[in-house]
């Protein structure tokens, strides 16, 4: 009884262990692998194309170069706006056996040579130039000054179908030869040319072709040529090759920037770390912020943060002049300032103006217009300022004097002097009715003008605007200005004008004017706006209200892939302009400037940690 007992008992674990074992390969069956995940459903070989579960693909070879190749010959198809997968591999070879070979080389091409010559045989320029070439690898190797290698570069085509996937090959075939150099599709060595060009470092198609470090020098990947400059400051990332997009904005025909975006985009982070690396390499900051988004920064960097309200002690006077060194400029001055006066008196006084024969009329009428002129020049006079230059160091007057003139002169004199009062001795007055009390002479100088009524806000930004610019004439150094949404100045006839100017004339006194506007529509749509744009050399468009993709696309010659992407961009994400060139960029910050620029705690501004990258400070 006691040997059933325990053969029972073994039966039974034996059963035990058979259902562990089951349900255990159970188990391993539904657990999947990294590389089950990573893997295609399915994969298709063809001759001349294969199939990636949905996606086609075709793997080409380069074979054929001209005899120099220039740098940056490459940077055409790294960035072309497809997607592909492109893989060079570089065999260094021995300089001795290199040197043996060509010792023989060029003693049968010598030999050839004079064969020919002997025979009488006309001379081959093909084999002139073979020769010339061999005895200067020769000589460069020799001295230690080239290195040679072997080298193989391979392209993988991706396209949803095979119509499309002939069209890239042949975008392809057209770019490499307008260059001489000459590719092939792998005709039956697809999956070789696939496994060649996925990141696993095998090169099983081995089609090489020799090459010394000059040449292969040039078609380093990580460059773009028009679109990366030598000195200059970190912009972003280029989406298209992983590359940097560095650029001295100074070194341009003009230092202008317009950014576009659409509310919480990310236009005021992106330009607020411009801002911060171009203090890093000499670049003084001014800043016109509507919204109390740059105090931090200000603050940060040890900067001036000066508010405006009609409850601060801040003053600003209009009727300053610039303190010019040049005498053409001099003779100009006073006469610039009267034309700015007149549009900032236009702004203020709008509304209905009395014409000829008592005939309401929108604005000012042209007798106002003309006592305004005269009132001007005469307040000036009355302080001993006139188109002397001698005499414009003198106290300037203020709207309280223009205000007196205006009393006291006939005409619509005492009519506009009612309207101006308002900004003398009523409600707006004080803050540009006053001698200037502000210095400007900083590294990053901020103008908030949040907590200013928004009927005084235009005119405020109109008065900060003149007030940089006479600062900008009498201490010409390289500085930005960056005027945070610029759609409330383009609202005015005046305003929209005196930006334009400013654009059109920032080079010459080493201004960097950028615009900033959210408010696409109405900023494009002006004339005013539109030569703005034009007198920009680099532009920023981050994401867009679909409303404004069509604008936009028009004015910038957009792609149908751009107009679907600058939709759908995420934020920190957009396209970069530079001239005609332009790329999609990745805008970057490092840990130390994002805590410096983030002003929103909730924030969805792309991280450093964000990018695989990395972040990235001043270059």
């Amino acid at each position: 009884m006691a040997k059933k007992k325990l053969d029972a008992v073994d039966i039974a674990a034996q059963q035990r262990a058979r259902e562990q074992a089951e349900v255990e390969q159970a188990f391993l069956t539904g657990v999947r692998t990294l590389r089950d995940f990573i893997a295609p459903s399915s994969i298709e070989l063809h001759s001349d194309h294969f199939r990636l579960g949905s996606k086609y693909g075709r793997t080409m070879y380069v074979y054929g170069y001209p005899r120099q190749i220039y740098t940056g010959w490459l940077s055409s198809i790294i960035n072309i706006d497809e997607v592909l997968d492109i893989s060079m591999f570089i065999y260094p070879v021995d300089t001795q056996i290199v040197l043996n070979n060509l010792r023989k080389k060029v003693t049968q091409l010598e030999a050839t040579m004079n064969i020919n010559m002997e025979k009488g045989k006309v001379r081959d320029p093909g084999l002139e130039a073979a020769l010339q070439d061999a005895e200067e690898l020769r000589d460069q190797l020799q001295i230690g000054a080239e290195k040679f290698f072997r080298y193989g570069l391979y392209i993988t085509l991706y396209a949803d179908s095979l119509d499309e996937l002939n069209f890239i090959q042949h975008k392809i075939e057209t770019i490499f030869g307008q260059q001489l150099v000459f590719s092939k599709v792998a005709s039956s060595q697809q999956e070789q040319g696939l496994n060649s060009s996925i990141p696993q470092l095998t090169d099983e198609l081995q089609i090489r072709r020799n090459m010394n470090t000059g040449a292969i020098s040039t078609s380093f990947p990580f460059t773009s040529a028009d679109l990366t400059d030598n000195k200059g400051v970190l912009y972003g990332i280029n989406m298209h090759n992983n590359g940097l997009v560095i650029f001295d904005r100074f070194s341009l025909e003009n230092a202008n920037m317009v950014v576009f975006a659409k509310s919480g985009a990310g236009k005021s982070f992106t330009v607020k770390l411009e801002a911060l690396r171009s203090m890093m390499v000499g670049a003084d900051i001014v800043i016109i912020d509507p919204e109390n988004e740059y105090q931090k920064l200000c603050d940060a960097v040890g900067g001036s943060y000066i508010r405006l309200s009609l409850s601060s002690d801040t003053r600003i006077n209009p009727f300053d002049l610039p303190r010019v060194i040049d005498t053409d400029e001099a003779d100009d001055a006073l006469r610039a300032n009267l034309v700015t006066l007149h549009g900032l008196l236009r702004q203020m006084l709008g509304g209905a103006g009395v014409g000829v024969g008592g005939q309401v009329v929108a604005g000012l009428s042209p007798a106002e217009e003309a006592d305004i002129d005269q009132a001007l020049i005469d307040t000036y006079a009355r302080v001993g300022i006139t188109s002397d230059p001698l005499t414009h160091n003198s106290t300037p007057p203020t709207i309280s004097d223009l205000y007196d003139t205006l009393l006291h002169m006939g005409g619509t004199g005492p009519s506009l002097a009612q309207r101006l009062r308002k900004f003398t001795s009523g409600t707006f007055a004080g803050i540009f009715s006053q001698q200037s009390n502000i210095d400007i002479n900083n590294n990053m100088v901020v103008f908030n003008i949040r907590d200013l009524e928004d009927e005084l806000r235009p005119t405020a930004m109109y008065i900060v605007l003149n007030h940089i610019w006479n600062i900008t004439r009498t201490d010409q150094r390289k500085r930005m200005l960056i005027v945070d949404e610029a759609w409330q100045l383009m609202k005015y006839d005046d305003s929209a004008n005196f930006l334009f100017s400013l654009a059109k004339r920032a080079r010459k006194y080493q201004l960097g004017l950028t615009t900033i506007t959210q408010d696409v529509e109405d900023f494009v749509g002006s004339k005013m706006g539109r030569a703005i744009v034009s007198n920009s050399s680099m532009q920023l468009l981050l994401k867009q209200s679909a409303s404004a993709v069509d604008v936009l696309a028009q004015v910038f010659k957009l792609t149908d892939e751009e107009q679907k992407r600058l939709a759908n961009f995420p934020v920190g994400q957009g396209l970069f302009f530079a001239g005609q060139n332009h790329v999609h960029i990745q805008i970057q910050a490092s840990d130390t400037e994002y805590n410096l620029i983030n002003t929103n705690p909730v924030s969805q501004q792309i991280k450093p940690s964000d990018s695989p990258i990395g972040g990235y400070g001043a270059v």
